[in-house]
């Protein structure tokens, strides 16, 4: 997956996908929920002191907040990848995808649950079968699964 996602996102200008998949770590939740980073573009000259352009996609009413908070961005991405690659920000006005939260991991239920469903359960031939219903049945009964 990872080969994929560097191909596409190198495709944009970004050398490292990690400015889009941590993009909330880099400029915090508030700016994060509003904004987007869109490409990073490199200048064309062998200037080894260049720094490159960061377009960035801001929700209307916000992006003058955004060009205010321009320098503090620029060095939380430059403190983030530990070199100065972004001197510039553009930015552009449009609709922000909403970000999803990270999914909890399922609470596992009590063994006891469990051994009471499949008591209930009855009898069975596959037995690995068996266990994997007795635990969703837990997950259920215990009302993880189903709210």
């Amino acid at each position: 997956m990872g080969k994929c996602l560097n191909a596409a996102f190198a495709r944009q200008g970004f050398a490292a996908v990690e400015i889009v998949t941590h993009w909330e770590d880099i400029v915090g939740a508030e700016l994060a929920r509003r904004s987007e980073p869109m490409r990073l573009v490199w200048p064309r000259r062998d200037d080894p002191d260049s720094e490159g352009t960061l377009t960035i996609r801001v929700e209307g009413a916000y992006a003058l907040e955004v060009q205010h908070l321009a320098p503090v961005v620029i060095e939380r991405v430059n403190r983030y990848f530990g070199w100065r690659c972004v001197g510039r920000i553009a930015l552009r006005q449009g609709p922000v995808s909403p970000r999803r939260p990270v999914p909890t991991a399922p609470v596992e239920p009590a063994p006891e649950t469990i051994a009471a469903v499949e008591r209930d359960l009855g009898a069975f031939e596959d037995e690995r079968l068996k266990s994997s219903l007795a635990r969703l049945g837990a997950l259920i009964r215990s009302g993880v699964i189903g709210r």
